[in-house]
């Protein structure tokens, strides 16, 4: 029988499972749990997890504001502007933790705009494929890697994957997927789905770093459409998966 820290959970009960507060480990017992009830109170406990996590963040983050009131008033007649000024700071510090270079990279990759395009705001066209993803090997490796997809990022609220378009168009279907494998990256919790391109850029910027995922789609791109290219999107999974193998986080039939 495994022990909470190497992932096993044979015999643990909900409440143990609830106690446990570390992502990373309730996600290793995620993918060695073979159980179907077991599986549920997993991923049942780290949607309970994700969701304290987040619902701390909103309190502390309305404490903050208080603070702030506070500050303002005992200031007298600048109320509003250390107000304002204070909310401003909070809603930017999400981005503080994004890593760092996605421009100069950015503009290395031929999946890019040009600088001509970025220059005219009625360019809307879809960002540029790699021939190859033009036309998928089999209908069945498209399936299952979606199949993975899903699997991966089941426990994350806020992200039901069905296609390669429409279910990625808020980013945080790409922020799931590549905090299901690095936890410490990023707090997942405080992602707002109304911001797209902020998503977007933490997780390719993520994905670049920490797994060596070239950034093949560009978030300024993403954002001017209704929904993403299938096949761009389908292309870079396909990308991260494989830097994943090559990193032994993903393990294959023919791998020992």
């Amino acid at each position: 029988m495994g022990s909470k820290a190497d992932g096993g959970s044979a015999s643990l009960s909900s409440e143990e499972l609830a106690a446990i507060e570390d992502e990373e480990v309730l996600n290793k017992m995620l993918d060695s749990a073979v159980d179907f009830e077991e599986r549920r109170m997993i991923r049942s406990a780290l949607r309970n997890l994700l969701k304290k996590k987040r619902d701390k963040r909103e309190q502390e983050r309305g404490s903050r504001q208080q603070d702030l009131r506070q500050q303002g008033l005992s200031k007298g007649g600048t109320t509003g502007g250390a107000v304002s000024t204070g909310r401003a700071s909070m809603y930017q510090q999400p981005s503080i933790n994004k890593p760092t270079g996605r421009s100069s990279l950015s503009a290395a990759t031929p999946f890019n705009r040009t600088a001509a395009s970025k220059a005219s705001p009625a360019v809307t066209s879809a960002p540029i494929c790699p021939p190859s993803a033009t036309a998928p090997s089999t209908k069945n490796v498209k399936q299952m890697l979606l199949d993975w997809c899903r699997a991966k990022t089941e426990p994350y609220e806020g992200v039901d994957i069905h296609n390669f378009s429409s279910s990625w168009k808020d980013g945080i279907a790409f922020c799931a997927l590549v905090h299901r494998f690095f936890p410490d990256a990023f707090e997942y919790s405080i992602l707002n789905p109304n911001k797209p391109r902020d998503n977007f850029q933490l997780a390719f910027s993520t994905a670049e770093r920490l797994a060596g995922c070239p950034p093949l789609l560009d978030a300024d791109d993403l954002i001017q459409m209704d929904e993403p290219d299938w096949k761009c999107v389908y292309t870079y999974i396909q990308e991260f998966y494989r830097c994943l193998v090559e990193k032994g986080l993903v393990k294959t039939k023919k791998q020992p």
